[in-house]
């Protein structure tokens, strides 16, 4: 999934947007979005500055771009959570520690989109718009558990997935940022809140 942010679509073999992503992303892990310097992130790469607004409109949206492997880790943990030949209980937790996997593996990354998200709302529309592309899977999976008979008719399946997928948000944006609670609470915490939002119980009887 390419970023709705980049200002060209170019072709793969565009070796210089590949040199500032990667340039980018090491200036992101020596000093953060906010002491981002576009001139030392073009220097580096062996570009201009224009060269770098050619792709980006700003160093949002390159942050953005340089996201673009975690929108697969989501449409991965989509397909683990909406997998029903398994237990719910079982493939809550897995889709849960697939998101919290993907926080370890992109941590810096994920700091710096929080930070831009923060002050742009183009970035906002972005993670906005990638968290709303898996509403209608997750909705679908929640309609054939009522159907089946093992979760339990509510509101609308569109609007109770939209819900926990700002949960995972939140979730994601929690074990980032650091907290109190460890790793483990916060999956043991999260499977339930999804578990009974669906089920109305925690999943044991359905193991």
């Amino acid at each position: 999934m390419r970023s709705p942010t980049d200002r060209r679509q170019p072709q793969k073999s565009d070796l210089r947007r590949v040199a500032i992503l990667e340039s980018l992303n090491h200036h992101l892990r020596e000093s953060g979005f906010d002491a981002l310097n576009i001139a030392a992130v073009a220097k580096r790469a062996g570009v201009t500055r224009s060269a770098f607004y050619f792709y980006f409109e700003n160093k949002a949206a390159a942050v953005a771009a340089l996201l673009e492997p975690m929108y697969d880790d989501g449409f991965l943990a989509s397909d683990i959570l909406t997998d029903t030949t398994q237990p719910p209980a079982r493939r809550v937790r897995a889709m849960l520690e697939a998101l919290l996997d993907t926080v370890d593996e992109h941590r810096y990354l994920l700091q710096a989109m929080l930070e831009a998200r923060a002050t742009s709302a183009a970035i906002r529309h972005v993670w906005d718009e990638a968290r709303e592309t898996f509403v209608p899977t997750v909705a679908q999976m929640i309609a054939s558990e009522r159907a089946a008979g093992r979760a339990p008719d509510g509101p609308g399946p569109e609007m109770i997935a939209g819900i926990l997928l700002e949960f995972n948000d939140r979730l994601m944006e929690r074990h980032t940022l650091g907290g109190r609670l460890s790793r483990d609470e916060l999956l043991t915490a999260a499977q339930s809140v999804w578990l009974r939002t669906i089920y109305a119980n925690d999943g044991d009887e359905l193991q």
